[in-house]
């Protein structure tokens, strides 16, 4: 039986890390094989291709170059991670995806969507969520919890305030466009932890009968 790709999406600072870490609790809990990964990340070559991404100076890479390092980062660990674990029915659990490429590279820092999507496309081979859980938060309390994180990968936090804003403006039409091509399930990311991760498993157990 194939398993179950579940993607968590959102601008920094709502909360997603945390969340996918209590889901893959909550699945691990209810008897499923689960793999928790990350983007950029989730395995050894993708995760030193992460380094060059999120630590330094926002100008340290060129947009492009980024857009770049962002899908080959990504095309590791669909091929070597994502995909096996599917094909050997385990759910996976990922923290981002496309789609945050689409906000941050697309709408932050204005790429050609076209090229985007073909980058995707060649990255991911088509792979879509089973279900996209889509976080949301004001902009203000976003981005006071991203810049109050206390570790070394500040490059993204660093942009300007103009910059989270087309990200954040950008994330509403991402979201519409993937609700036309499979199911996304909004989340109010506002409140305390355990008022979250009970949203979170709602909608879970909402799209997948019986997960939970």
């Amino acid at each position: 039986m194939q398993g179950k790709f579940i993607v968590i999406e959102g601008p920094d600072g709502t909360g997603k890390t945390t969340q996918a870490r209590e889901l893959v609790q909550a699945l691990t809990a209810a008897g499923r094989d689960v793999e928790h990964v990350r983007e950029p990340g989730g395995c050894p070559s993708a995760e030193r291709i992460r380094a060059l991404l999120v630590e330094g100076e926002p100008g340290d890479l060129l947009n492009w170059t980024e857009a770049l390092l962002m899908n080959a980062a990504r095309h590791e660990l669909v091929e070597r991670v994502i995909r096996p674990a599917l094909d050997a029915g385990r759910w996976v659990v990922c923290d981002r995806y496309y789609h945050s490429t689409l906000a941050y590279q697309g709408g932050g820092l204005g790429l050609d969507t076209g090229r985007l999507d073909a980058l995707i496309e060649m990255a991911t081979g088509g792979l879509e969520p089973d279900l996209l859980l889509a976080f949301s938060l004001s902009a203000e309390d976003a981005l006071a919890r991203a810049r109050a994180r206390e570790d070394e990968e500040k490059r993204f936090e660093a942009r300007e305030d103009s910059y989270h804003a087309r990200v954040r403006a950008s994330y509403a039409q991402v979201l519409r466009d993937a609700a036309a091509r499979g199911p996304v399930a909004e989340i109010d990311a506002s409140g305390s932890p355990e008022a979250v991760r009970e949203r979170v498993l709602h909608a879970v157990a909402d799209q997948f009968k019986g997960a939970l």
